[in-house]
Parts: structure tokens; sequence; C-alpha cells
């Protein structure tokens, strides 16, 4: 589907810029928007793959060939391909999104590919995020207008200046019906387009009208930083709407996936392996200016598994680097069932939750105002594990002074410990357990064993379900087709005639094979320039799946060598590989020619006798070449 994509689009923008917007694009900073990546040696990076659940890094970017390769799931290209598969956009968009990163004018041409045209019309989604900037102007210009005196004054009563309300976009939705409609439209935008963006709806009479009004807004980022929606609070009382009202789902908008802050905590996230997780918009401007940069708060939803996948990835949440996850629910029954809500969601997490709340219950942001920003910085150092929040708020619901009361909480929070996923704290949770209930320590394990084996799948008990295993490199001779294969993707400037002067007949794994062929369809390895280009043209060629997905995965593999490669490893990896395939001729043909009566059969002896000297000849100057070995 990428290839026919490419090739389509390939004649409405020139091919020439397509290629320079990959040559000018930084594959790492792109992914680095969305995953955090650490160094994988050789010059990789790799990180948690962002289209599926993993606990060990699996996915892979090389910035030497600006591509990306996902050993888990498989899913690997470049950078158009990931902002593709990441953002759900269409090639001609991925290709105009990078070029605007880079400052590239791109140009276009009929069907023919005949005379340059500007675009017609932008990509759906550039549309809307340029609705949604255009909107985040109109809004800042508004709260310094008469009429947004209520909500500069509500920013004040928070402790947030005209610095604070500048450096988060703050602004306001004007008392009029159209104002902004009216706006946007004079800007080109259609009645669809304002309609989908959730920045306008119908009203009863038909016409189009503003979605927020009298209010004080909040601009929503994703985690490239692009705005994608609003957050709108109530400031008057003859307001009969909502206390917030966030902009609905779109096209762009999905409240399930959106942290809103994690453009601006994303770094410092990664750095720090934090996050803080509060509950509204002026608590995760408290927390970052009182120095936590690392909060982020839901937009109008729950804290659930899309948010989880999010910060996992920016944590760089693995096996190898767990991450701490800090929740500040308020200490009232909300906030407490938040807290409980938030447990169960623990298991999806490597790293340890935690939870911080405020003695006298107030937000981060009540908290600031009231005692200072030290205070803010106290509340989260103050954190607690959130195993022991739940278990406490769990038995102080029941009367443990009764038999009833003590059995009753002991059944009640005797899974919350079955549930803690690192298994050798159980025992000791179990015997805290037994001494918060004053019970003795046998009824509560038994109730926590109990409670562990009913459990389904999937939970703490069950272990995680393995990647996919990459294709099986199950012979020397394999190896050694593999690293030749690398060295025409990875390096075919310098691989170039050496190796496609080795016959194909040399290869034996199928899927060594297929990609062999894909290479020689693609033009050969000594025309290639090397690359993301040269790894998409060999992919778009092979016309086996599983050799796809080889391909992707060889283009971000380290080569079998330490150091860089130069020409002599090259030699000794392609005289290596013909030995293999040279030696299984030797075997094959000694087979023959014993099943070959010397007598009845001279001439056919003979010649094959005589082929088999050359042929050991042709080995003993192959494993010459090779000495020294992979």
């Amino acid at each position: 589907m990428y290839a026919e994509e490419v090739a389509e689009m390939a004649g409405r923008i020139r091919d020439e810029d397509i290629a320079l917007v990959r040559e000018r694009t930084s594959i790492a900073e792109v992914i680095s928007d969305t995953v955090t990546l650490k160094s994988a040696g050789g010059g990789n990076l790799k990180g948690l793959c962002p289209f599926h659940d993993e606990k060990s890094p699996s996915f892979n970017v090389s910035p030497a060939r600006n591509v990306w390769y996902c050993f888990g799931c498989g899913a690997g290209g470049d950078a158009i391909k990931f902002l593709m598969d990441a953002e759900h956009l269409s090639f001609v968009e991925s290709v105009e999104r990078l070029a605007a990163r880079a400052g590239i004018q791109l140009r276009y041409v009929e069907d023919d590919r005949s005379a340059p045209r500007p675009r017609p019309q932008q990509g759906q989604r550039q549309r809307l995020v340029a609705a949604h900037a255009a909107a985040v102007e109109f809004y800042r210009a508004q709260l310094t207008t008469a009429g947004a005196r209520r909500a500069r004054e509500f920013l004040a009563q928070r402790g947030f200046d005209r610095a604070a309300a500048e450096r988060y976009g703050c602004g306001f939705a004007p008392d009029a019906w159209d104002l902004l409609t009216k706006h946007l439209r004079q800007q080109g935008f259609t009645h669809d387009e304002l309609v989908t963006a959730g920045l306008s709806r119908p009203s009863r009479s038909g016409s189009l009208i503003d979605r927020f009004r009298r209010r004080l807004m909040w601009p929503i980022r994703e985690i490239t930083g692009d705005v994608i929606g609003f957050g709108a609070r109530k400031l008057f009382d003859d307001d009969d709407g909502p206390k917030y009202l966030n902009t609905p789902e779109t096209p762009i908008y999905k409240k399930s996936h959106v942290l809103y802050g994690i453009d601006q905590a994303k770094r410092e996230i990664a750095k720090q392996g934090k996050v803080v997780v509060v509950e509204g918009y002026t608590d995760v401007m408290a927390c970052h200016l009182a120095d936590v940069p690392t909060a982020v708060a839901t937009c109008g939803t729950a804290f659930g598994a899309d948010h989880i996948s999010v910060l996992r990835r920016v944590l760089f949440d693995s096996d190898e680097r767990a991450g701490e996850i800090i929740f500040t629910f308020d200490g009232d029954a909300a906030g407490q069932k938040a807290a409980l809500r938030a447990f169960e969601d623990d298991q999806r997490f490597v790293g340890r939750t935690f939870i911080a709340v405020s003695p006298d219950n107030m937000d981060p942001c009540e908290l600031r105002l009231a005692k200072g920003d030290l205070a803010v910085r106290d509340l989260v150092a103050r954190r607690e594990p959130l195993v022991d929040f739940a278990l406490r708020h769990m038995i102080n619901r029941f009367d443990l002074d009764t038999v009833d009361g003590r059995v009753e909480a002991m059944r009640r929070a005797a899974p919350l410990v079955a549930k803690i996923k690192d298994r050798e704290k159980r025992p000791e949770y179990v015997r805290k357990l037994a001494g918060d209930l004053g019970m003795e320590i046998e009824p509560v394990q038994r109730a926590v064993l109990a409670a562990a084996n009913g459990q389904p799948a999937g939970t703490a008990t069950a272990p995680a379900r393995p990647a996919p295993a990459a294709p099986t490199v199950d012979s020397p001779q394999s190896m050694v087709e593999r690293e030749a294969l690398k060295l025409a993707l990875q390096e075919p400037v310098l691989a170039g005639p050496m190796f496609d002067a080795v016959e194909a007949s040399a290869y034996r794994h199928p899927v060594h094979v297929a990609v062999r062929a894909a290479i020689a369809t693609a033009g050969g390895v000594a025309t290639a320039a090397g690359g993301a280009v040269w790894i998409e043209q060999v992919r778009d060629a092979c016309d086996d799946l599983a050799g796809q997905a080889l391909v992707g995965e060889l283009a971000v593999e380290p080569l079998r060598i330490d150091g860089e490669p130069d020409p002599r490893y090259v030699s000794i990896t392609m005289a290596r590989l013909q030995w293999g395939s040279v030696t299984g001729r030797i075997k094959d043909l000694k087979s023959k020619i014993q099943r070959i009566n010397p007598v009845s059969n001279k001439d056919e002896y003979f010649a094959l006798f005589g082929e088999l000297l050359s042929l050991e000849q042709h080995a003993r100057a192959l494993r010459e070449q090779a000495a020294g070995g992979l």
C-alpha cells in the first residue's frame, strides 16, 4: 500500500522534492517527538514501539540510513512512513509536514508530470490543524479585550500572570454567536472544515455559530506541539453549560489519547524518568511554574489505557529503565475512587506508581496559591506507593473492631495485593495487610493466593506474550547470507560490485533468496546511492511478505563487526558466502560421483571428477580470502 501511494503521489509532488525531503529529514528528531530514544550501540537508537504494547524496547532507528524497524511487530520504513502510521496521514500530508519542518518549498506537477502547479488543496489534517492555529491567535487576542475581564481575573486569582497566560496560549471566547466563525471563514476555511474541526456548529436556524462562547480557553496540543482542540472553562453564573467544555471527538482530537501539557513536559519526562499526572489545566500550569516540569493532565476523560501507552513511550518505561508515575488525585471520595481506578491500570506500567495527596486536600494549583512553589515540590516529593494508598483506603471502609469487618476487609484487599506486579514484594504486603487487619498471616496468605489464582489471563500472574520471532538464523551459512544482505542495504556504495558479482544461487535461505532477487530487481547494489530511498526500493521490489519485513529488519540491524566496515570486510563476507555455496556443491558432487559406475560411465565420471577438482581449488582460494572470518 505504501509503495502504491508513493507511486501515485510522486506524480503530484516532484520526485526530486520528495528525495530532498528524505535527505534533509532527521528521522531521529521526527520519531523523538513521539518516542523517547536511547542508544542501542552501533550508532542505532531504540525505544518502545508506538504501534504495539511491549515491556522491552524492540523499536530500532538507524539515523545513518534514516530508517526505522520494530523487531516486535515487523513495522518499518522511513520518516514519511512513520508519520503515516503514527498520525494516520496520507503520503502527501506526511511529505508536506516534513517539508515544512525542513523549510523546503514543494513543487507539484500535473498527472502528466509536465508543468509545475501549486498544490490545489492541503490534506484534511493540515487544514484542521491550520484552523486551530488561527483560532488560538483569535482567542489570545480576545483575552486582552474589555469583555475578557472575568477571564483575566480568573487567571490572576489562581496565581497566573500575563506571562503565564501567554506561555500556555490562554485565550477568551467572546460573548458573540459567530465572531470566530466569521473570522475563520474570511481566512478561507470552509463550513465543513469548521464543523469537522469542532470549532463551529450549526444553529437551530441552520447558520453556523461558534462552539465556545464566554469562556476561558486553553489550547490543547498533541505531543508534537500542534493544537488539535480546546478546553473551555465556565466563567459566568448564567452560563448553563458544564464547568469545563472540551472539543468533541474529531479526526485529529481523540480525548482518550490526549494529555494536556505533554508537548512542554515530554523532554523532562524522558530526562527524569518520571511523570506527574494531575487533574486539570491550572494544575499543569501550577506544577510547571513551581519547577515540577513533568506534569500532564487528561482532557475531560478518565486516565486510561491509551494515555498509559503515550506516557510509557515518553518515559522509556521498560524492563531496562522502569519509570515513576505519580498521581496527584484529590483526597476526597472522588479522588480516592480515581486512585483505586488508577491502581487497576498499574499492571500496564513496568515502572512504579505513586500517589501524592495534599494534607489539606488541595490540588496543586490551590497549594501553590496558598503555600507557594516549594509546597508543590514537597507534595510530589512526599509521594507514597499507590498500592499502600489503595490498601489503606480499602480497609478503612470497614469496621475492624468486628470479625465480619476484618474478614470482609481482607476479602476486598487481597485482590489488590495479588495484583502487585513485583512478586517479591507480595509476601511483605501480605504481612503488612495481616498486621493492619489484626489477623494471623495464614488466612491472609490463603486469600491472596486464591485471588491470584482466580485472576484472568493477562494480569500480573500471567506471563507476557512473546513478540513474534525474527527470521530464524539456523546455520553459519544463513548468518553469512544475512550479513551480506545487510551490507547491500546499509552500505551499498561500499558493497557495490563485490555484492553484485556473487550469483544469487549462493543464497539458500528462502527469505534471503527473495530479498536477493528484490535487490537485483531494484537495479543492483552498484547503482544504489543508499539511505531510506534505496531501502524502500528494495522493499517495494520484494514480492515475498516475509522478505519485505526482513528488508526493514536488516536495514537497522548492526553489522557483525566492531567499528566501521571497509572493503576488506566486504571481501571476507562475500568470500564466506561463496565458500558456503561452493562447499555445498562439492558435497552434492561427491555424492553423485559415488553413485556412478566409473567403468560403464567413464566419460561422465571423469567430467564430474574434473569439475570436483576445480571446485575444490576454488573453495581453497575462497577459504584463504575469508581468513579472519566473521
